[in-house]
């Protein structure tokens, strides 16, 4: 290995080495553990492996992960190899993930969970770590450093990670290893990550959410405690695991947070030695944010972060404060950018908001396979004109007070013109946040040949609240032209596969 490091593979290995016997990764399911030197030579012995597949440098490994060594270890396997990993959601529809395979191409598909229905393979070439025989021929592999490790660029591509696309076909983000070492650097920095920290793994591993879990504790000499899909389902179970451990660093999306409270989960002596709890990936309702800074903010630091997919996973931290609930109604601050990127707003008129542009070197490589949309949002900066610098926009409307803080007004897609008026439906959501017995709320809006177009509420409340008090309450909160058609009481809101509101369910659900 060279005297710098450069790509993935030499950092992780160098952090192996100085950390050979300390516990890597531990495996809640069953309470199994493995060791930084133990997973840095079962990486190198899946590198053997895929080599006498013909897996090359630039090709695409897909991963049916189930947070197993194995997965983990294949993972690192393609950094190390110059390849590019692509984890794959095996609970997905069968006709979603050919579309994410067909986009992806991958050269061949890794399963550590034991999938048997040839469907999910798509006529790919596939290795299952649950088969004895190919689980034993790897452990008879090389455990030795890559010879070509040392040849993979910072600017070769890390991972595809595929997000919803506007169109119904999956984008897959194109992160690189350059990308990922300012990050893995900036979150050390920002979170002051030490050997001692076991940061939570409650996110799902082809979830934008999980890039934090895996690179900023394993990469910093940290670990992780990789939570199974089965505990994910149990609130009491996930809040035991992470007290029984003595985990020091929660990452997930808000609602999960909301759940444990909702279910009465969370109690202020859980999560004893955990420093930071970290959310991001959609607004936090103020009112449950408050339960949550009420039980810890005392001793927890509470961090809102932000940032695409498209940018590396997170852009920007903010930490919570008592004076962050003087205002109810609003989002918290996004905070100022993380140190190394470059933006510009441009502003919608008449309007102090405008689209955040993100530059530096956390912006990603464009879409895979996908030149158009790659090109729409992937631009050359507006600002600069001597040279090309490319820009990511983001969609994402934002603010900026004389400090520099940045604020979330909305996204440029769920922006609406009714009634002649411009509306963030966000604003609707926050006031209808307010609504004492309100735990959570999603507001949409749906094109009508009839009415033009309407706005329309769903809720869910423990608290026996009806479509008429919803109303009542809100037309003193917002103006008429905010106010819903109606309101919908739901016993349960739907999630789509990453722990989000599910809005294209929603709009299913009216008539």
């Amino acid at each position: 290995m060279t005297g710098y490091i450069y790509n993935l593979g030499q950092l992780f290995s160098k952090i192996a080495e100085a950390n050979s016997v300390r516990t890597a990764i531990i495996f809640e399911k069953d309470g199994s553990t493995i060791s930084f030197g133990e997973l840095d030579k079962l990486s190198n012995q899946i590198v053997n492996i895929l080599n006498q597949h013909q897996v090359l440098p630039g090709n695409v490994v897909g991963i049916y992960n189930n947070k197993t060594k194995y997965g983990f270890a294949s993972m690192l396997a393609a950094l190390k190899l110059g390849a590019a990993y692509v984890n794959l959601d095996f609970n997905n529809p069968a006709e979603r993930l050919e579309k994410i395979i067909l986009r992806a191409v991958p050269k061949i598909i890794i399963t550590d969970k034991g999938i048997n229905a040839d469907v999910l393979y798509f006529g790919i070439e596939s290795l299952d770590y649950n088969k004895n025989s190919i689980a034993e021929e790897t452990e008879k592999q090389d455990t030795g450093t890559p010879a070509g490790m040392d040849n993979v660029t910072s600017s070769a591509p890390a991972y595809i990670m595929f997000t919803s696309g506007s169109t119904g076909f999956p984008k897959g983000a194109v992160m690189t290893h350059q990308n990922l070492l300012n990050f893995i650097g900036w979150g050390k920095q920002r979170f002051s990550i030490t050997e001692a920290d076991l940061f939570t793994n409650v996110n799902p591993v082809y979830f934008d959410n999980s890039v934090f879990d895996f690179y900023c504790s394993l990469f910093n000499s940290a670990s992780l405690l990789a939570f199974s899909y089965e505990t994910m389902k149990i609130p009491s179970e996930v809040v035991k695991t992470v007290n029984c451990y003595k985990a020091t660093s929660w990452f997930s999306v808000p609602s999960m947070l909301i759940y444990l409270l909702t279910t009465k989960s969370l109690s202020e002596g859980d999560f004893p030695l955990v420093r930071n709890i970290i959310f991001g990936g959609e607004g936090f309702p103020k009112p449950n944010m408050k339960k949550l800074y009420n039980l810890f903010g005392n001793r927890i630091t509470l961090v809102n972060v932000y940032g695409p997919t498209e940018c590396t996973c997170i852009c920007s931290a903010y930490n919570i404060s008592e004076s962050d609930f003087d205002d109810m109604l609003s989002l918290a601050p996004l905070g100022r950018l993380a140190p190394n990127f470059g933006y510009s707003i441009e502003k919608t008129e008449g309007s102090d908001a405008g689209e955040l542009l993100l530059t530096g070197p956390q912006v990603g490589r464009g879409y895979y396979n996908d030149p158009e949309r790659t090109t729409s949002s992937f631009i050359k900066n507006p600002e600069i004109k001597n040279y090309t610098d490319f820009v990511y926009k983001t969609g994402d409307l934002v603010s900026e007070d004389e400090n520099g803080i940045l604020y979330f007004r909305g996204r440029k897609d769920n922006q609406i013109k009714h009634m002649g008026y411009r509306i963030e439906l966000e604003e609707i959501e926050s006031a209808v946040n307010t609504i004492a017995g309100v735990n959570e709320s999603a507001v949409i809006y749906k094109k009508s040949e009839v009415y033009g177009g309407q706005i329309y509420c769903f809720i869910t409340t423990g608290n026996g609240l009806n479509q008429d008090k919803v109303l009542t309450e809100l037309r003193n909160k917002v103006p008429s032209y905010m106010v819903p058609r109606s309101v919908s009481v739901l016993d349960k809101m739907p999630k789509n596969k990453n722990g989000k509101t599910d809005k294209i369910h929603l709009l299913e659900l009216i008539q």
